[in-house]
């Protein structure tokens, strides 16, 4: 893509994102498919969502009340293996519900930074920190492309269904690899690419939003993380993720063309 078409796009995610925030009563995206960007303003229907996405009931009840959106393709902190005292960076960390989730994992000695580019997401990430006390957590507005975090200083990173949004996905990993500090470890769920998506969909903006148009092949994802340095690399595609990602754009048949995958590399010590 040229410059200006990934700023149209980026724009485009920024507002889709920004009215799930602002959560109207007409529902969320306000005409983008229903996604990874969530279904429903209604905590309870998002409950049920997230518990198809791999939460527990206990998760949804140990975090602040409006923090769950029903956003994300998984549970990226199911496979985290996080320990008392890491510093984890969550990447379009959203109103903060994996952050949060996190945080009682880290423990006081520990730290969770979330970044997202949306102004909405990040007010609303804050309120939510008031909300549930949370001192280990802090939300930053910024890019997943450029994050506004130091060099070797974060154990884990995780993300949940958005890096598929990004325009240039090799300058996240990039980015990944910069701010880990050796034997960091990256815990993502995201969409992948199963087939070859047709032109009709990589054309459909609304399908960019939903995380459908940017998911990436397993191979290119693999061979981007490689490049940035990343060592160790698993991707393993979820099939039963394709019952709640036909939902994401009913009578599209998009659960044909994308998975739900885990997504997990270290960053070799010897750097």
């Amino acid at each position: 893509m040229h410059t200006e078409e990934n700023d149209e796009v980026k724009q485009r995610v920024r507002t889709a994102y920004a009215a799930v925030a602002e959560a109207s009563s007409e529902g969320c995206c306000s005409g983008v498919a229903s996604s990874c960007c969530g279904v429903s303003d209604d905590e309870q229907i998002n409950r049920l969502i997230s518990t198809r996405l791999g939460y527990s009931q206990e998760d949804l009840k140990n975090v602040p009340e409006g923090a769950d959106m029903g956003l994300g393709c998984g549970n990226p902190r199911a496979i985290a293996s996080l320990k008392a005292g890491e510093t984890v960076l969550d990447l379009g960390s959203g109103g903060g519900f994996d952050a949060f989730l996190a945080a009682a994992e880290v423990g006081d000695d520990g730290r969770v930074i979330g970044v997202d580019m949306t102004p909405d997401m990040l007010a609303k990430a804050r309120k939510n920190a008031r909300k549930g006390n949370y001192k280990n957590t802090e939300f930053r507005l910024g890019e997943i492309e450029h994050l506004p975090v130091a060099d070797n200083s974060i154990d884990v990173i995780m993300s949940n269904c958005v890096i598929n949004l990004s325009t240039n996905k090799p300058q996240v990993f990039r980015e990944a690899f910069r701010v880990l500090r050796p034997g960091g470890r990256l815990a993502i769920s995201d969409v992948v690419a199963a087939l070859e998506l047709p032109a009709e969909m990589l054309s459909d903006s609304h399908l960019y939003s939903a995380c459908v148009s940017g998911a990436s092949s397993m191979q290119a994802l693999q061979e981007m993380m490689a490049a940035a340095g990343f060592s160790q690399i698993n991707i393993q595609p979820k099939d039963s993720s394709r019952e709640f990602i036909k939902d994401w754009a009913p009578g599209t048949g998009v659960e044909d063309y994308v998975l739900s995958a885990s997504i997990e590399a270290i960053k070799p010590v010897n750097e």
